[in-house]
């Protein structure tokens, strides 16, 4: 059975880095849930990681990266870089996501998923949130915990390669969300968690 979660904007942590490295733990434990998970409960494991891997990417989007870039000394290379490592996430686990976990090459392809995400977490932790805790007041933070929450609860709840910025994210985001989310409430009400 899937261990529930609680929902990344409904979190508790109001620090934005303690948020994110926060959720950054959760992600790392719903890989070993998927990978795990019997081949019953393998498809409802994905539907959640995937979830939460996309409102969590979109937020930081939305809310984090631009921060950065404003707030840190080379705020635009170290965004830059994250940009093109989501970019890459987000493409594959597209591709995932419409193939379901029924896919032959699933458990492979998750493996090369969870080395980039984490691989992804790691730079952000070192080189963006280690250094927006530094060049920022508790204030700050604290805004933006609630920015990033704000965003995950109207994310879409799909990758969508392509659209990493800001302002991609606000025009195509609302939108988009809406699909995702009519997109799920229909499979669960058919019963589809693939």
């Amino acid at each position: 059975m899937v261990k529930a979660r609680p929902r990344p904007e409904a979190m508790e942590e109001n620090d934005v880095v303690d948020l994110l490295l926060a959720q950054h733990a959760m992600i790392r434990d719903m890989f070993d849930e998927v990978e795990r998970a019997s081949a019953a409960d393998r498809p409802e494991a994905f539907r959640r990681l995937v979830r939460l891997l996309a409102v969590h990417e979109t937020a930081e989007e939305e809310i984090v990266h631009p921060y950065a870039r404003g707030k840190l000394e080379d705020g635009d290379a170290v965004v830059g870089d994250r940009l093109a490592e989501e970019y890459e996430a987000k493409r594959l686990l597209m591709e995932m996501d419409e193939a379901g976990p029924g896919d032959a090459r699933f458990l492979t392809n998750l493996a090369v998923l969870r080395a980039a995400v984490l691989a992804h977490a790691r730079s952000e932790e070192r080189y963006e949130f280690t250094r927006l805790r530094a060049h920022t007041s508790e204030a700050e933070r604290r805004a933006m915990a609630a920015g990033v929450k704000a965003a995950e609860a109207m994310a879409p709840t799909h990758p969508h390669p392509g659209v990493e910025s800001a302002a991609g994210n606000l025009l195509a985001g609302t939108p988009v969300a809406i699909m995702d989310r009519v997109r799920d409430v229909i499979r669960d009400a058919m019963g589809e968690n693939g």
